[in-house]
């Protein structure tokens, strides 16, 4: 393989990682609004005036806005020119978290890790995996839940992935420490859930698989450094929503947001250093 594939400009690179990031963000809306339910509930069908959600791979992948009530408001526009009675217009039109500013974030999360990762291979990686962690964290603030079919997905895309890109020439990970992190901080974890079923829910030990996954690519120091950040800034929002006297120190509060957030922080700088 040529090497010189590796030798992208940094800046086309971050300009590049910054549109994809963008692209994706803007779907990450409706799929947050479908999954953002009680354990018990279904996945969301329909939007908030009742209209089936509709659109490519049975309604998951679109903009978060409903094409129903779409057309009934520019109905309601059209008869209310030639009539001055009440203006019913639907809620629904658009629905699920402010589109632009999920999509800045996934932009600015893809394009800095294409500043800290560079030209290497692993970068494919990150970027595929980013969105996916920011509907995670959308999720989670949501209705504090991280479902199964995230978390458990994210661990097994990021083991597979990373061991395809531990073939390529130029990577700078591991692809065993990538296997026992994701191990060895899940096992941890699921300890924590044991010890405090109320502080740390079984969510979050499936999320930590893969958390353990990406940052053991980069080594233990790597793993280290983004799990003391997750919790820092778990504590850190903890302590501040109880100053403000919003919450008690018994309050549940989403947990897989600051894991995520810890383990960005990590991933950039395990791999800017390696």
């Amino acid at each position: 393989m040529d090497l010189e594939l590796w030798s992208v400009r940094p800046l086309w690179l971050t300009v590049l990682a910054a549109l994809w990031g963008a692209a994706a963000g803007l779907l990450v809306p409706r799929a947050a609004y479908r999954f953002a339910v009680e354990p018990d509930e279904a996945w969301r069908t329909r939007c908030p005036d009742g209209h089936v959600l509709t659109g490519a791979a049975g309604g998951w992948l679109g903009l978060a806005r409903c094409a129903d009530c779409a057309q009934h408001l520019r109905d309601l526009r059209d008869l209310r020119t030639s009539w001055s009675g009440p203006f019913d217009a639907p809620t629904a039109y658009r629905y699920g978290p402010t589109t632009p500013l999920v999509a800045l974030t996934t932009a600015l999360a893809c394009a800095g890790l294409a500043v800290a990762t560079g030209a290497r291979p692993e970068l494919a990686v990150w970027l595929l995996l980013a969105p996916l962690g920011v509907l995670l964290a959308v999720v989670d603030f949501r209705v504090q839940r991280l479902p199964d079919v995230l978390t458990l997905p994210l661990a097994g895309l990021a083991l597979v992935l990373l061991g395809v890109m531990a073939l390529v020439p130029e990577h700078a990970g591991e692809w065993p420490t990538a296997l026992f992190g994701s191990l060895v901080l899940g096992g941890a974890y699921f300890l924590l859930f044991l010890v405090n079923p109320n502080g740390m829910g079984f969510g979050d030990v499936k999320l930590a698989l893969g958390i353990g996954a990406v940052l053991g690519w980069y080594g233990w120091g790597t793993v280290v450094l983004g799990t003391f950040a997750g919790f820092l800034f778990g504590g850190l929002y903890g302590l501040g929503l109880v100053l403000m006297r919003r919450a008690g120190r018994k309050t549940s509060i989403p947990f897989g947001p600051f894991l995520i957030a810890g383990a960005y922080v990590g991933l950039l700088i395990g791999a800017y250093a390696a």
